[in-house]
């Protein structure tokens, strides 16, 4: 029988559950209270699954999601998770089906970008994804580090940092992340069942809930411009000397003074001797933060958050550039989603981008378009790699003097 792919219905919203829990090498039985949150906040009505023989062998969803696109403006976006297919089911084209659909109704609903966060990295691309945002997570070494670890605990720039229970958090933290959003390309929203997983009102499916610490940073004015949020273990050495790990799990804020603050508090608290920061932008400051700088290592560094330009016009028209000029892009799409030849011109009075049988100056495939777009890649170094071409000599360093971006974009999330 030929393998049925479709939106899936209530009734079978257990079976592809199951098939998701298989997908992931988890276990596949699925809780009656594991069914009924995720029925609450997941609906079947952006699900997809293939089923063979009425059984479910291949998982899908997507729900809406914004992302802040260089300069700020939030772009209406269809995101993309719980992507699994039944390891008796490879190779069949379950995925091409599910996402080539979803793709394009995601458009017909009028998202300019398609996102997601790419398990593995060959998948995506021939789907016109990129790789748009990356990320760092460092290993601190406190004692090494230098830090004065007689410190208060408190900033001395006038500020201050306070505890806060998971209620308080829930209150500050929309506002806080919504701030944050206008000054960080790449973030994502986030709706208010993040900040419950976060505060352990809703289960998050994972690890069992451990109520993590909340560090809040007011300014001197009173202002929270930041928020940090870590659990720590229980490790003492044979010396009895404590050897305490804290790991960051969300930590955000919206000045340089906030992040200098918060991170000089978790690395001054008594028995921590190691701080994992999670995942933070590659040119983040942190390291600079530190007296020895060295004392940061690297432990992850990699893709992280991946675009699919499906409107190409709005994109380009949506975001900032670093200067003015004018490029005609020949953008390839085998969905025929966002392909064809543009004029983009930028100028401090404004961006439009327009259909054009000009020349191009830079010829390249959606999914190289996705990987430039939040600034983060560079198309002289994709000319050399020969995934783009360039039509007119010196189009690709044109192309970084408008994309590239002083600092990189971050997407603190996972989803």
């Amino acid at each position: 029988m030929a393998i049925d792919v479709r939106v899936i219905s209530d009734s079978e919203f257990p079976d592809w559950l199951r098939a998701l829990n298989t997908g992931f090498l988890r276990s596949p039985s699925v809780s009656e209270e594991d069914l009924a949150d995720r029925r609450a906040y997941m609906g079947p009505t952006r699900m997809r699954g293939a089923f063979d023989e009425g059984r479910c062998v291949a998982t899908y969803r997507t729900f809406p999601q914004e992302l802040t696109a260089v300069g700020g403006a939030r772009l209406p976006a269809g995101a993309i998770s719980n992507v699994t297919v039944s390891a008796t089911h490879r190779r069949r084209g379950l995925l091409s089906r599910m996402i080539d659909d979803d793709l394009a109704e995601s458009k017909e609903r009028g998202d300019v970008v398609s996102t997601l966060i790419a398990a593995e990295y060959p998948i995506y691309g021939r789907y016109g994804f990129g790789p748009a945002a990356w990320f760092t997570d460092w290993s601190i070494d406190v004692p090494r580090a230098g830090l004065d670890r007689r410190r208060s605990g408190q900033p001395d720039d006038g500020g201050r940092i306070d505890l806060v229970d998971g209620a308080e958090v829930r209150k500050l933290g929309p506002e806080l992340h919504d701030r944050l959003r206008a000054v960080a390309h790449g973030v994502v929203s986030r709706n208010e069942r993040w900040w419950r997983v976060l505060t352990g009102t809703a289960p998050s499916h994972g690890a069992p809930w451990r109520e993590p610490f909340y560090a809040v940073y007011r300014a001197a004015s009173g202002e929270v411009e930041g928020l940090l949020t870590y659990q720590v273990d229980e490790a003492w050495g044979d010396a009895k000397q404590p050897l305490n790990t804290a790991t960051v799990l969300d930590a955000i804020a919206v000045t340089t003074a906030a992040e200098r603050a918060l991170w000089g508090y978790v690395c001054s608290v008594d028995w921590i001797t190691t701080v994992r920061t999670g995942r933070r932008a590659p040119d983040d400051l942190l390291p600079f933060f530190l007296p020895d700088p060295r004392a940061a290592r690297i432990v992850t560094q990699a893709d992280f958050l991946w675009v699919r330009i499906l409107d190409t016009v709005r994109a380009l028209e949506s975001r900032t550039y670093a200067a003015s000029g004018t490029l005609v892009l020949d953008v390839h799409d085998r969905a025929s989603l966002a392909s064809g030849r543009y004029r983009l011109d930028t100028a401090p009075s404004g961006t439009t981008c327009v259909p054009s049988s000009a020349s191009p100056d830079l010829t390249l495939d959606v999914r190289e378009l996705g990987a430039l777009y939040l600034g983060d890649e560079s198309a002289v170094r994709l000319a050399a790699l020969g995934t783009v071409t360039e039509g007119t000599p010196g189009a690709a360093a044109r192309t970084d003097a408008l994309f590239r971006t002083s600092r990189r974009p971050w997407c603190p999330d996972m989803f």
